[in-house]
Formats: C-alpha cells, sequence, structure tokens
C-alpha cells in the first residue's frame, strides 16, 4: 500500500506507547499513494477516535505497518443525493415480502468477520483479528456500529459496519451473500442518518458500486470542514427505527433502470 513515488514530505511515524499523540496534519499527506499520512502507532481506542475525528482511518495489510490515511478527494454519500435503481427497490420489497429483517448492532462481531472473508477476485483481506479486535472494542464503547440484513431463516447474509464520529458515520466495510443485500444495506443506513441528523456517510475512496447509489467526491478541504462543523453532534440518537419504509423512501433523485 505504501508504494509510490517519493513525496516531498517525510512520512510521519507514530509512537506506540503514545496513544494520545497528535497525528500530523491532514495537508502532509502524500499525493501518491494518494492520502498517505503516517505509519506505525496501535489501534488503541484512543487513537483511532482521534483519528476519525481528524479525517484519518487505518488501512493496511497483516505483513504491514499500521497505515493511516487522509485522501484527497474523499467519497462521501450525502444521504438525500442516495440514488435507488428501480431494480434495487424491487429486491428491498421482495426481501421484505420473504420475511427479511434489517437490524442494526445485533451482531457487531460477525458482520467484520463476515466482511473479512476473502472475495472471488481477492485471495487476502486487510481485515485481520487485531482489526477486528480494535474495532470491536469501539463498538463495545458506543462508537462503531453496524446494519445487518437477516433472512427468514434468520441468517446474516449482508450488512456493513463503521464508526460514528460527531455528525459523520465512516463506513469501513460491507459484505453480501446474497443479490444486493449490502446495498439495501447502505440505502438503510442513509435512511437512518438522513433521519437521525447526521451530516454525511463518509465512503473513503470511491469505486463504481458506491458511485452508482449517488456518492460523489469532495476535497479533503471540504471533508475537514464537515467534520469540524458537526464535531459536537450527538451520536446516541443511533437507535434504530423499525418503522421505515425503505422501499418508498424518495430520495432526491430516482433512476431509470
Amino acid at each position: 500500500m505504501a508504494t509510490g513515488k517519493k513525496p516531498s514530505v517525510t512520512l510521519a511515524l507514530l509512537d506506540p506507547n503514545a496513544s494520545d499523540e497528535p497525528f500530523p496534519p491532514v495537508e502532509n499527506a502524500w499525493e501518491e499513494p494518494n492520502g498517505l499520512l503516517a505509519f506505525g502507532g496501535d489501534l488503541s481506542p484512543t487513537r483511532l477516535i482521534n483519528a476519525y475525528k481528524s479525517g484519518i482511518f487505518p488501512w493496511y495489510n497483516p505483513d504491514e505497518p499500521i497505515y493511516w490515511w487522509s485522501p484527497n478527494p474523499r467519497a462521501v454519500l450525502f444521504p438525500e443525493l442516495m440514488q435507488i435503481s428501480k431494480s434495487l427497490r424491487k429486491s428491498m420489497r421482495n426481501l421484505n415480502n420473504k420475511g427479511y429483517q434489517i437490524r442494526f448492532d445485533s451482531d457487531f462481531s460477525n458482520v467484520v468477520k463476515s466482511c473479512a472473508t476473502p472475495r472471488a477476485q481477492s485471495a487476502g483481506t486487510w481485515i485481520s483479528d487485531v482489526m477486528h479486535d480494535a474495532y470491536f472494542r469501539l463498538f463495545k464503547m458506543g462508537f462503531a456500529h453496524s446494519v445487518e440484513i437477516w433472512n427468514g431463516d434468520n441468517e446474516l447474509v449482508g450488512g456493513l459496519y463503521g464508526v460514528v464520529s460527531g455528525g459523520v458515520f465512516s463506513g469501513e466495510s460491507m459484505f453480501s451473500k446474497e443479490r444486493d443485500v449490502s446495498k439495501i444495506a447502505f440505502v438503510a443506513l442513509a435512511w437512518h442518518i438522513q433521519h437521525w441528523g447526521f451530516s454525511v456517510i463518509d465512503c473513503q475512496i470511491e469505486n463504481s458500486h458506491l458511485t452508482s447509489m449517488g456518492v460523489i467526491n469532495i476535497s479533503r478541504k471540504q471533508y475537514q470542514q464537515i467534520l469540524n462543523t458537526c464535531r459536537y453532534f450527538n451520536h446516541e440518537s443511533w437507535i434504530y427505527q423499525d418503522d421505515c419504509d425503505l422501499a418508498h423512501w424518495q430520495p432526491q433523485r430516482e433512476l431509470d433502470y
């Protein structure tokens, strides 16, 4: 992850014995690889919470040191810009008729482990046991959450997890064992984020899956401004409302396919 042309700023080395040390300014992040800011340190709750408050997140392979990132641009979803295709809306109606359920925080650990399962196009995963344990600690403290899709046989078939910092939800990873279920979890998250008064879902880096659902790029400076504006948002509003009607939710824009 750390390969690329030599930048003008020296990469910061974090002390693993000083969890409360400040991160370097995000403006110091490398352009290539995009957003690499620091390495080392640890995954203690104190450091992780400080990282997300600063617009920084860890991402590294199990055989690497911990790398810390603040990419520019930043991929985000403003919930009112969520795009729900007709085919996805049909999937939501079908699954609802089959007794599927959307749950929050009922099995956070299993969601992370499912996200860590190697995908068809990759033999490995960046979500190690150490990473799982670090985010599970955040979950127990109320800073990390999961969105889950359970089928009619009470089996977990899809979902996502992420970290709350002020009025921002930073998505970390998602998984899907059946068609469209991770997308439905993402729609459920967006619906609740909007109704709870959160500002944005941080998706970190764009991909085609996310952009098809309304994720856009904004500058690092814009993202930092959002973080600062909603820094004191009370995220204790994170209470699942089981009366949401996702199949009939009308975001700003509807797709024709």
